[in-house]
């Protein structure tokens, strides 16, 4: 198939969304489609090469850096939008979002017929914090965020979301249109359980106690992450046997590690910034995995740990619960509450006993979420002939509706 992937974000990004495209576009591309992602330049200026076997177009852009490390704008460019279509002439054309490169994506390709799928990694907690006012004005832009967001995707064929409460998520805001909940997948033969790690040599290079139980979060250092639950639950503990390894980097890596020093603990915390070396390195020299986000529609990093042959400690919030099934992979605690992450980290802390039956666990829940599954999924979900508008949790579509929607 010819296919055209869309979004704001790609490799070398570290953001979900960025990791979700980049192993997406390269899998469909070593199964044979071909493949052409179209993303702001990350370089600033307009560029087309060809890598890992898809041809990547990136549009002119200007860098957001003051809202976002990972942030660029795309400059208006309607005409290499046609071009990159008309050459391609593709099938079908799958949106990461629904900003402006998107809009303009879904505009030109709706006029030429083409198949239109949608994948939501939206959240309005994920976007409102970078955005001035946001704490009091939170209500009305989550409202305006939802309304700009769903404006874009009525329009499509069908939706997936990664998790089943990402899904529901959309559902309940009358979407219109069909709902796939499909894992974004995980490469199961590089995230696995690897006895030949030298786990005291992996956490010596990288600062880290190989005597102490660690902990390991890993992905973006940003607010939402929520990461100054897991820094005040550690605080609370005030155990010299435990250490928290903050792996990433993000827009509140300062502000973090400036809180780090105020709750004065030391050592016992290390912000170890993007590490170079194989994740899956890393993952296997930790004992336990935790992640404190309250806006995860599935969360990638966790996947991996599980797949890893860690436990977990996740809030309990949106999608993280359908990764950990207390007692036996893991536990969850209360969302943004550092008191009951600490009882978790303690409960699992103070029984290594029960982490290889827990880490096996996770094993097993991590592998319906292969890459390879959720490749079949999507080629599936591309190739179907384009179907009416149709509401499936609703009445069917007012013909102001279908032409606000572009059908």
């Amino acid at each position: 198939m010819r296919i055209l992937i869309c979004g704001t974000t790609y490799h070398p990004a570290l953001n979900g969304q960025a990791i979700f495209t980049t192993n997406l576009a390269r899998g469909l591309a070593g199964r044979g489609h071909q493949v052409v992602c179209l993303f702001p330049s990350e370089r600033r200026k307009a560029y087309a090469e060809r890598r890992d076997g898809v041809q990547l177009e990136g549009m002119a852009s200007l860098s957001a850096v003051r809202v976002h490390p990972d942030s660029f704008v795309p400059l208006p460019a309607r005409s290499r939008i046609r071009r990159i279509l008309d050459e391609l002439r593709p099938q079908v054309v799958h949106l990461q979002d629904h900003y402006p490169l998107c809009r303009r994506v879904a505009r030109e390709a709706r006029r030429r017929g083409i198949r239109l799928v949608g994948t939501n990694h939206f959240m309005p907690a994920n976007v409102a914090p970078y955005l001035p006012g946001h704490v009091r004005f939170m209500p009305l832009l989550e409202r305006l965020l939802w309304a700009w967001m769903l404006r874009v995707y009525r329009g499509l064929d069908v939706v997936t979301a990664q998790s089943l409460a990402a899904a529901e998520i959309l559902r309940q805001r009358s979407l219109g249109i069909p709902v796939h909940a499909v894992s974004c997948g995980i490469d199961l033969d590089r995230f696995r359980p690897d006895p030949s790690v030298d786990r005291v040599r992996c956490r010596r290079e990288l600062g880290l106690d190989p005597t102490r139980t660690l902990l390991v979060f890993v992905g973006r250092v940003d607010r939402e992450k929520r990461i100054d639950v897991l820094l005040r639950a550690m605080q609370r503990l005030d155990r010299p046997d435990l250490q928290l390894a903050v792996v990433g980097r993000g827009a509140a890596s300062e502000a973090l590690q400036s809180l780090a020093q105020a709750l004065e603990l030391g050592d016992r915390v290390r912000f170890t910034g993007f590490v170079h070396q194989d994740l899956h390195v890393l993952l296997n020299s930790a004992d336990i995995f935790v992640m404190a986000s309250e806006a995860e529609l599935l969360s990638l990093a966790s996947l991996e740990a599980m797949a890893c042959g860690l436990p977990l400690l996740l809030a309990d919030a949106v999608a993280l619960p359908e990764l950990v099934e207390p007692g036996i992979n893991g536990y969850l605690f209360a969302p943004g509450d550092p008191d009951d992450a600490a009882r978790c980290i303690a409960e699992l802390a103070d029984h290594p006993e029960r982490w290889a039956a827990m880490g096996a666990a996770s094993v097993a829940r991590a592998q319906p979420h292969g890459l390879e599954r959720t490749l079949e999924r999507y080629e599936a979900l591309y190739r179907p002939a384009r179907p009416a508008l149709i509401r499936t949790d609703g009445p069917p579509a007012t013909p102001r509706e279908r032409r606000r929607s572009g059908a």
